[in-house]
């Protein structure tokens, strides 16, 4: 495969990314971004200012430099690290994507969160840059439609999601903020046979089969960017980003990253409406802010990535998508997108996916590790010969110290085609039809001990139940044209047990 010069010149950066030192854990959660200060004293900005943004729950000792309502400097100048990192001296730190943000309003890709999101991670200083490790890691048990023995998506194993990321950010001059990202995943070793059971989940395909009742693994290499902003002023900037792979601009912060999510170790029914693109093979955006908006467009390939987990799918640039952003209080998110995804099915070019999404994501915190983080997503898809499908995701995390209490409701449309399941009809004739699914997961877990001393990675434990509420044609066997299947039975369960690492807390600034 030809690789263009400018991807090739990505890849080499990301190499360059993974020669920093050891990558380290961290929980589901978002891309922190940091800044170095200007070198020299920026001119005074004579555009007027706009009204500093309130920040909850200030950390102690914080101080906000002169130069932006945004910015926040850890007490002493010193910030949670690795043992044996110098973590002293390193000024202030900014979102990823703008030198006048907060970085706890980082999301995955260019998406944002709330500012009040708290944040689990490593930092470092190395010279001008500023470093930053996190990822999670799950070692679990779980068990899928564990009370229809022999139905349908009937699974039990063990198997171990897993995803890490570097970040490297520095200022350009006066005005500019350049970031480079690198996130990998040892999927492909952890979540083999086409990837973990998961009851009603669909999309992508192995071994020329489509994935049903299967989450698929994510890529070797799920992400390879690099970014540039410019600020005009404290209220406008200007971001270029190219990813290879990369995120364009489409719905939400991805389930990976959001706070929300961060307990819960499966993904969401509704992936392949809302988030299903944050590992897209050749992504370039264009994005202006102007105080606490957001506007941006992308060029991406609507291909999602292969069956081959460690190798660099062809970039296509086929596809394209819009998005708003709109933080209008520090403790919420809004967004809503639109695109146009060229024939994302290896298994079905010919069909086109017309995606929109909206979504408002909530995060308040209070005190030390207590925080509730929320998200309320809707998707909807209209493909190639098929009407619109919609999915609606609502999800919660409550922390409280040590415990964690979570929560998430689903709501999906998926069809005959996806399921590959028929209903029978007159004649014996099989009939395609659009099912209404209903998913609850309710789960807690508890976080055991900081490994290696207080900046050392988190280990919990956890479990979670999920129930599915399913029309009664999926609960029965299939019958129609000489062929006979399972169906699903009434009110499946899934159950499972885990245990986690991630990296420190870190409150929100």
């Amino acid at each position: 495969m030809k690789i263009p010069a400018y991807l090739l010149s990505l890849a080499t950066l990301g190499v360059a990314l993974a020669t920093t030192p050891a990558l380290a854990q961290h929980d589901h959660h978002t891309m922190p971004g940091m800044a170095m200060p200007p070198a020299k004293p920026a001119p005074p900005d004579t555009t007027r200012r706009s009204k500093p943004t309130k920040i909850a729950a200030p950390m102690p000792g914080m101080s906000l430099p002169a130069d932006t309502s945004h910015k926040h400097q850890m007490a002493g100048g010193q910030m949670h690290g690795m043992d044996g990192m110098d973590m002293g001296g390193m000024g202030s730190m900014s979102h990823s994507y703008s030198r006048h943000l907060p970085m706890s309003r980082n999301g995955s890709g260019t998406a944002w969160q709330p500012d009040q999101t708290d944040m689990y991670m490593w930092m470092q200083h190395k010279g001008p840059w500023m470093l930053m490790y996190h990822g999670a890691a799950f070692g679990r048990y779980t068990s899928q439609n564990f009370n229809h023995a022999g139905q349908r998506g009937q699974a039990s194993r063990v198997d171990g999601p897993n995803w890490f990321m570097a970040m490297a950010q520095r200022t350009v001059g006066e005005r500019g903020l350049l970031n480079l990202s690198l996130m990998t995943s040892l999927d492909p070793l952890t979540e083999t046979r086409g990837g973990y059971p998961l009851l009603f989940q669909t999309g992508e395909s192995y071994k020329g089969q489509p994935l049903i009742d299967k989450q698929h693994p994510h890529d070797l290499f799920s992400g390879l960017s690099v970014g540039y902003t410019y600020a005009f002023s404290q209220d406008v900037d200007l971001t270029a980003y190219l990813g290879y792979p990369g995120e364009p601009a489409i719905g939400p912060t991805a389930f990976m990253h959001r706070l929300s999510a961060m307990p819960n170790p499966d993904a969401p029914l509704s992936h392949h409406w809302t988030d299903a693109t944050h590992i897209t093979f050749g992504v370039a955006t264009l994005g202006l802010r102007y105080k606490q908006f957001k506007l941006e467009a992308s060029n991406f390939t609507g291909r999602e990535p292969d069956q081959y987990r460690y190798d660099f799918d062809r970039p296509r640039a086929d596809s394209w998508a819009g998005r708003l952003n709109w933080n209008p209080t520090s403790s919420l998110a809004l967004q809503v997108s639109h695109a146009y995804i060229k024939s994302p099915e290896d298994l079905h070019p010919d069909e086109n996916v017309r995606r929109t999404t909206a979504s408002v994501l909530h995060s308040r915190s209070w005190g030390e590790r207590h925080y509730i983080a929320s998200s309320l997503i809707w998707g909807m898809n209209q493909g190639t010969g098929h009407g619109a499908e919609h999915a609606v995701l609502a999800e919660t995390n409550l922390t409280l110290g040590r415990p964690t209490f979570y929560g998430r409701y689903e709501f999906v449309q998926k069809d005959s085609e996806e399921l590959d399941f028929y209903a029978s009809g007159p004649n014996d004739q099989l009939l395609a039809m659009t099912f209404n699914i209903h998913a609850l997961t309710l789960g807690s877990s508890y976080r055991l001990a900081s490994l290696g001393g207080p900046h050392g990675p988190e280990l919990s434990v956890g479990g979670q139940l999920t129930g599915y509420f399913i029309p009664q044609t999926l609960q029965a066997d299939r019958y129609g044209l000489g062929y006979v299947g399972p169906g699903y039975g009434r009110l499946p369960l899934s159950a499972s047990v885990y245990v986690r690492l991630n990296a420190p807390w870190m409150k929100a600034m």
